[in-house]
Parts: structure tokens; sequence; C-alpha cells
């Protein structure tokens, strides 16, 4: 059996999209494809093959010590967006307000999926799991640009539900509408 076991799982490509200058803004400006690189999705500010360390891994690493971009692109489920609005009590949360990279739909618990799952388009183009996305205060004004007086319940009703960053390990196309494929690790959860 391989490591990788394939699942019956597969999503649906709903949005993508790229942010180009994250200092300016985080929402994501939407796109009909992405061609993605080993840098990511071209013309993404998160892009490239390394990025300086975050206060994610501070205990491993100095703030901006070049490490290798395991962050390339954020993907949220559709799933998850319909259960933070509806918490949130918005009619909608939109992946772009998020600063997502893409959106899909069809994987149940798409946030909490294994890291080093990998999601595989039906051109061979592949994406890498790191791991959940944590939420965070970025989204928060936009929201609240978009939605007066819900932007402070985002943090919240995000949690779990924030979805996950991933790195390409297959350069390629992914369109609005592609499948993908989700592969998970062939392991027993670590028991110590």
């Amino acid at each position: 059996m391989p490591a990788l076991a394939p699942t019956s799982y597969s999503a649906t490509v709903t949005w993508l999209g790229h942010v180009p200058d994250r200092a300016a803004r985080l929402a994501s400006d939407p796109l009909e494809a992405v061609d993605l690189t080993f840098a990511g999705i071209a013309g993404e500010s998160r892009g490239g093959e390394i990025r300086p360390s975050c206060s994610r891994v501070l205990a491993l690493h100095p703030r901006d010590t070049p490490i290798r971009n395991t962050r390339q692109i954020s993907i949220l489920s559709e799933e998850d967006l319909a259960a933070m609005a509806a918490e949130m009590g918005v009619d909608r949360v939109a992946p772009a307000w998020l600063g997502a990279g893409m959106a899909l739909r069809g994987i149940p618990d798409f946030s909490h999926v294994p890291p080093s799952s990998r999601l595989q388009a039906p051109g061979g183009a592949t994406l890498v799991i790191d791991m959940e996305n944590r939420p965070c205060h970025l989204p928060v004004p936009v929201i609240e640009a978009e939605r007066p007086g819900h932007g402070a319940a985002f943090r919240r009703a995000a949690r779990g539900r924030r979805g996950v960053t991933a790195w390409v390990e297959r350069e390629g196309r992914i369109a609005l509408g592609d499948s993908l494929r989700l592969f998970v690790p062939d392991q027993p959860a670590w028991a110590p």
C-alpha cells in the first residue's frame, strides 16, 4: 500500500484568488484559474519557496529567520465558511475577506485533514497540506467593513474552521470547477 493512500473524498474548487500586496490589503482578488509553481500561486504575496519565520514558529526560530514556505496557499471549505457565517449571524463569509487562495466544497471536517495530506487536480497539480490555519486578527477589519458590527465575532467563529495552509508539490493549473482528490498519510496517529 502506498504511504499516501487515496481516499474516496474529492472536493470541487468553488473559489480561487490571490493577494497581490498583503501590506496594502488582506482581501483576495478573484481568479478563474491559478498557475501553481513551486513558489505557489503566481502573483501571490505569500508566494515564494522561502519565507521569514513568524510567531507560529518562534519556539523553533527567531522571528524573520528564512525558512521553507509551507504556507504558500490558504485553503478554506465552503462548509466551514457557512458554519462561521451562521455563528457570526451574517448571511455569508466570503473567502476573499480572509485572504484565501482557494475554497473547496465536498470534504467533511476539512480544517482537520491530517498534515501531509495531498490534494491533486486532474492534470496532476498537487498541493501538500501543512497544517490547520488558526484564526488571526487580520480578517476582522475586512469583515467589519463588509458586515458592520460582526467583525469581532470572527476569531471565535473561525476556531476549528479556518481551513489549512498548503504548499505546491507538483506544478500545474487549477481552475474553478476542478475536482481535487484527497490522499492521506498511511500512518497511525501519534500516541506517545
